[in-house]
């Protein structure tokens, strides 16, 4: 099957290949046109991917371009994270960065060319007055009293706007197009507004800023846009977007298309409440590991390859829809689940003895790194006769289904020996604090002579040579699918979103780890070196995903 088979379709790629078939278009440029005014989430991933995968499919360009219209909310932070989480997914713009505000002095002359048309005018309606100018979705609106100035007066009075001779909300200039349109956006909308703003790349040479709705269509036609693609929520505003075009003087005249915006159960995806969290504190930046952030997933471990094929298998369509968690777990699992390597660690630590096994004596062991990859190789993992295994694995009684170590019951520790349990010490609370076995030399990978297999393995460390490590377990952030459907959405954060584990035992290969890189703990999960607080005396370790989804089971 070739390679253009293989794509995936969708109705946008069907308009494209008619659009390529008729000659309407003899190439693609998309673009992707994010606002700086936060670090991007998964939704963003997905337009990342849609973008830029049709510009790549088709031997096209995508540019980036940063919609930077409102500077007392972008930071140029944003931009830079922004532009890291784009190369982090694979992908790369056309030539160079693009930002709205290079157009400014252009979208100042098309305001002007409305204004001389009769079709912008300066209003000096207030907030509450223009609320109820504005009409319903069941009443039409009201003309403003600024609406039949002269074109003249309108252009003094935006030159005054220009200047600064009037104070922020004073005014604004608003298209003239249909106080009567059932289509709220094309009930005379404002087009430009006084913002006494420091600008990011343009310092403080304007003092008025466009409407994303005036800039977006324009900065698509400046840079020969052939597709425009946006969600639903701005299916209604392509009228305006069509009409800005069709009454300025410009050659390029794209066409806007609308897709489903993506949705995913357990998060919030409003900037606003993603600032809400930040700010109060309730996670520890844009980039803590329980946010939906790029940046998040990337430092909670999740690959660029997971992230890619979730998008695809989401699709594109019309339909709104909320998109379950698991399917996102599903897709880093199974890249993981081919890719991690294999490493031990013990996050609930009690000694293990062995008391036939020499004093002092430090074996180096051979183990797989992959149980079905060999290309992966194999690490070396030193045992001895005090080692730590999980308090979980071990019980003085079980019944059959416990396949872990039982007094007087046999086990296999991973890569290594086949040990069986004698007896135990206790706390003053009645807590197992150590374990005392004995091993059986001859069963270094292979069973016992008698023939008897172990009925389970267990993972452990060895305990000198051990190091210690922080293990964060992370989860999901909200405790019900829906949050941002809650009257308080704070109200229903998860308390077990994080359990942190302070001592933690892992085994010395760890200590060669690098920041992001994914391991499989055995039969813990899938888990990667924190890339901002780890270091080198200090090994920090984050919770990608279990092995198995658990909250499938828990909702069920």
């Amino acid at each position: 099957m070739s390679e253009v088979e293989n794509r995936p379709t969708n109705f946008i790629r069907q308009i494209i290949d008619a659009d390529l078939a008729s000659g309407k278009h003899t190439s693609v440029q998309t673009r992707f046109p994010p606002e700086p005014n936060g670090f991007l989430h998964i939704g963003h991933a997905k337009a990342i991917c849609l973008n830029f995968g049709i510009a790549e499919d088709y031997n096209g360009l995508c540019n980036l371009r940063f919609d930077d219209t409102n500077p007392e909310k972008e930071d140029i932070n944003y931009v830079k994270s922004i532009q890291e989480d784009v190369k982090w997914l694979g992908f790369q713009w056309a030539g160079d960065i693009h930002y709205s505000s290079d157009y400014f002095d252009r979208l100042h002359a098309f305001a002007i060319e409305l204004i001389e048309k009769g079709l912008a005018y300066v209003c000096f309606l207030n907030g509450e007055e223009a609320k109820e100018y504005r009409g319903t979705l069941k009443a039409p609106g009201k003309n403003s009293p600024y609406r039949d100035t002269s074109v003249e007066e309108n252009l003094a009075l935006f030159e005054k706007m220009k200047n600064g001779e009037f104070k922020e909300g004073e005014c604004s200039l608003r298209a003239k197009i249909d106080m009567s349109s059932s289509f709220m956006c094309m009930r005379d909308p404002i087009i430009y507004r006084v913002r006494f703003a420091h600008h990011h790349q343009t310092g403080d040479k304007w003092c008025i800023y466009p409407m994303y709705d005036f800039t977006h269509c324009l900065s698509d036609a400046i840079e020969g846009i052939t597709h425009s693609l946006c969600t639903l929520e701005f299916q209604d505003n392509r009228r305006l977007y069509d009409w800005v075009l069709e009454n300025v003087s410009i050659d390029v005249t794209p066409h806007q298309y609308e897709s489903s915006r993506l949705n995913l159960e357990y998060t919030v995806m409003s900037k606003r409440k993603l600032n809400t969290l930040v700010d109060e504190n309730l996670v520890s930046g844009w980039d803590d590991p329980r946010m939906p952030t790029i940046a998040a997933f990337r430092r909670r471990g999740y690959t660029p390859t997971s992230i890619r094929e979730f998008c695809k298998r989401i699709g594109v369509t019309k339909m709104d829809n909320t998109i379950e968690m698991g399917v996102l777990e599903a897709c880093i699992r199974e890249d993981l689940n081919d890719n991690a390597p294999r490493a031990m660690a013990v996050l609930d630590p009690i000694k293990l003895v062995i008391e036939n096994y020499p004093e002092g004596q430090v074996e180096e062991l051979t183990v797989k790194n992959h149980p079905s990859d060999e290309s992966q190789g194999t690490r070396i993992v030193p045992f001895a006769r005090e080692l730590y295994i999980e308090a979980e694995d071990f019980r003085e009684e079980a019944n059959k289904k416990y396949k872990r170590l039982v007094l007087d019951k046999a086990v296999r520790l991973r890569g290594a020996y086949v040990i069986t349990a004698v007896r135990c010490d206790k706390d003053a609370e009645g807590k197992v604090t150590t374990v005392y076995c004995t091993y059986n030399e001859d069963t270094l990978g292979k069973n016992p002579e008698d023939g008897t297999k172990p009925k389970g393995v267990i993972h452990w460390v060895a305990a000198e040579q051990s190091v210690d490590a922080e293990i964060r377990l992370y989860d999901r952030l909200f405790t019900v699918a829906n949050p941002a459907a809650e009257s308080d959405f704070q109200s229903v954060i998860n308390p077990d979103s994080l359990i942190t584990i302070e001592h933690a035992k892992v085994e010395p290969s760890l200590k060669n780890a690098k920041a992001e890189q994914a391991f499989q703990f055995e039969r813990q999960g899938y888990f990667c070196l924190d890339n901002k607080d780890a270091t080198a005396d200090k090994l920090v370790f984050n919770r990608t995903v279990g092995l198995r989804d658990t909250w499938a089971k828990i909702s069920s």
